[in-house]
């Protein structure tokens, strides 16, 4: 008889590699979930992805507009001065009332879950910045081999 498939997830390594509201959101929707059901879960934010854990930015990340097919809204209209914080703030409103909390206060709760989040040092690098212009959450500026090291035996999930 076939095995029905009862393996469980134990350990999730989420890549989020952009900058945009919905880059960010759906890699810590899956890591509070994770950490909710007791799976372990490290968060490795690259390239633009670093925005949401940069001390500068991370407060102030935007849905992006233009070229975005899930919006549903014509590229020419995404790029009009405004639209960008309009959609931003009527995104946000939205997630306010079903709960979900803005992304720095979202990071701080699922690092107090004990997930590992961490920043990719080749994107820091890239970036000009240092540890010093991450959040206090950010636990290491590691390189793609020690993210690797960190997701062993565990899935590998890319946002």
């Amino acid at each position: 008889m076939a095995d029905t498939g009862t393996a469980t997830i134990e350990k999730v390594s989420i890549i989020v590699s952009k900058g945009s509201l919905e880059g960010i959101y759906p890699a810590l929707i899956m890591a509070n979930g994770a950490r909710a059901e007791g799976i372990e879960a490290d968060l490795f934010f690259t390239f633009f992805g670093l925005d949401a854990v940069t001390k500068k930015q991370y407060d102030h990340i935007k849905l992006a507009t233009v070229g975005n097919p899930g919006l549903h809204l014509p590229t020419l209209l995404g790029g009009l001065p405004g639209v960008p914080d309009l959609i931003t703030r009527y995104m946000e409103r939205k997630m306010e009332k079903l709960d979900i909390p803005p992304i720095p206060e979202f990071i701080e709760m699922i690092a107090d879950t004990g997930a590992g989040i961490y920043a990719c040092k080749a994107s820091v690098d890239l970036f000009e910045l240092d540890k010093d212009d991450l959040i206090d959450q950010v636990q290491g500026v590691i390189t793609v081999g020690e993210f690797y090291e960190h997701a062993a035996g565990g899935q590998i999930v890319y946002t």
